[in-house]
């Protein structure tokens, strides 16, 4: 017998990540699926994935030696997940507990129960923690009504950038040239405008978040263009942030998310703007969600089971 386990699920918009570990933060085992957003692919298809992510971490342990369970479903806010017969169909003989995605980002970055999550990727929102449930959101609208600051925001504008001097004559350069070039297939010439616009109305929104590196790498070599979108998406972020954290507040913030990542100059950016704001704050990027998740299980077995050693470990696991 090795119990007793743990189990941590993230399952995100775009993939699903899965650790299952003792309390002495082995990890025993892990898995990657594929995405199990329930309002973006359904009830069905979300419990399809999360139940292939499970049988696949769970695969050579005995799953009646998992003693508790979380799972960070994105979507778990605003719909029903829908999962409560396949916990036995694992073979799990507990319920795991369902938070949502914002939780486990938070505690991806600190143990600390109270703080701040500024989450920017595809889309982008912030959340106020109270033990580590969200208890305030900011922002988070999607791409038509917000998510300003987001990997989608500088994608469209980088677009802005290239159709701007596409309209007015000038040459193409820069984050203008390299977003013309990824959507359109060419840098200059007659039929641009057109190519642009069908490239950016032929597919879903949210797609834009792809051109995101190509506006963080132009403004980490020095773009003067790229540069300011990247301080007007942190002034977004910023402000986002500042809708829910309160004035003074010494508790922490976690950057969690693509665009926020640790070498981002967005993320510098950020940093540089909490540190004005919150200066007694420390910042912190997230690590494993999967991981934090397997230490949220942790804490329902008492005081004990949740160290800040498991933390550590868990969180940086790289699941």
């Amino acid at each position: 017998m090795i119990g007793p386990l743990v189990l941590g699920l993230d399952a995100g918009g775009t993939g699903s990540r899965a650790v299952v570990a003792d309390l002495h933060g082995r990890v025993l085992g892990r898995a990657r699926g594929e995405g199990a957003n329930p309002v973006a692919h359904g009830r069905a298809a979300a419990a399809r994935a999360v139940g292939a992510t499970l049988r696949a971490a769970l695969a050579g342990l005995d799953a009646s030696e998992v003693a508790a369970g979380v799972v960070g479903l994105a979507g778990a806010l605003v719909a029903e997940p829908g999962l409560d017969g396949l916990w036995p169909e694992v073979g799990l003989s507990v319920t795991p507990r369902t938070t949502s995605d914002l939780a486990l980002a938070y505690t991806a970055g600190t143990g600390s129960p109270d703080g701040s999550v500024l989450i920017g990727g595809t889309g982008a929102v912030a959340a106020e923690v109270r033990d580590h449930t969200p208890v305030r959101l900011a922002d988070g609208h999607g791409w038509l009504l917000g998510d300003l600051g987001s990997g989608q925001w500088l994608g469209r504008e980088a677009v802005r950038l290239a159709l701007t001097a596409v309209d007015a004559g000038r040459p193409l350069a820069g984050t203008a040239a390299a977003a013309a070039v990824e959507l359109a297939g060419r840098s200059a010439g007659d039929g641009l405008r057109a190519a642009l616009l069908g490239a950016v109305y032929g597919e879903p929104p949210v797609r834009l978040a792809r051109l995101a590196p190509l506006v963080l790498e132009a403004a980490a070599a020095g773009e003067g263009e790229a540069q300011r979108l990247v301080d007007e998406a942190a002034r977004h972020l910023l402000a986002t942030l500042e809708t829910v954290r309160p004035a003074g507040s010494a508790r922490p913030v976690v950057l969690a998310g693509g665009v926020l990542g640790p070498t981002s100059p967005l993320a510098d950016a950020v940093r540089a703007g909490v540190a004005a704001r919150w200066p007694a704050a420390g910042v912190r990027t997230a690590g494993s969600t999967a991981g934090a998740a397997a230490w949220l299980a942790a804490r329902t077995l008492g005081p004990g089971a949740a160290t800040e050693e498991l933390h550590r470990t868990l969180v940086a696991s790289g699941a």
